[in-house]
């Protein structure tokens, strides 16, 4: 079991804070390897082997403590530094300033404190969301993850993270709704 005994890993398996960064240091190095070989840059391997223990916390209830656990952890960091490249290749890739500075691409600060205050409002209530379907709306919005790319980053039934995505985009109207009828 490599230097982890069994109560590490079902503490892991509970989500225990002290047996989470004890498997983050033993398997680290080996996850953020696997990654660096598909990836080929740091900052993205590094994204990587983030969501590589994520996964694999969200996981641990199907792990065998009996049996090593760096294979396991090596599959889902190939799975996910694959997915990584995959989102990465969709994005365009044009230098800085070679691109229009009205380019809706670009991200741009708000020009006014009510723009500002209009940012913070979304903001909250996504944050206000259940961690699961804020998840589903980060994934879905901010990295530009179909629900099927999600489903199987989530390991989840695409039906599921459907519903996810239904109930967060209710709330959020909900939530949100004053700043629909304030454009109008």
């Amino acid at each position: 079991m490599d230097s982890l005994d069994a109560k590490t890993f079902q503490a892991f398996q509970r989500g225990d804070e002290q047996a989470v960064r004890a498997v983050y240091r033993r398997y680290s190095s080996l996850v953020t390897s696997v990654c660096m070989q598909t990836l080929r840059h740091r900052e993205l391997a590094e994204e990587a082997t983030q969501q590589t223990f994520v996964q694999a916390w969200r996981a641990s209830s199907g792990l065998d403590i009996d049996r090593d656990i760096a294979p396991w952890l090596v599959t889902i960091a190939r799975r996910v530094a694959i997915d990584v490249a995959r989102r990465e290749g969709r994005r365009p890739s044009t230098p800085l300033e070679f691109v229009d500075p009205s380019d809706d691409a670009l991200v741009s600060h708000p020009f006014n404190e009510t723009e500002a205050w209009e940012v913070a409002q979304v903001r909250l209530a996504v944050d206000a969301l259940p961690k699961e379907d804020q998840e589903v709306v980060r994934l879905q919005h901010l990295e530009g993850y179909t629900q099927q790319e999600i489903a199987d980053a989530l390991g989840l039934p695409l039906g599921t993270v459907k519903s996810r995505s239904f109930r967060a985009y209710k709330a959020l109207a909900v939530q949100l709704g004053f700043l629909r009828s304030k454009a109008e």
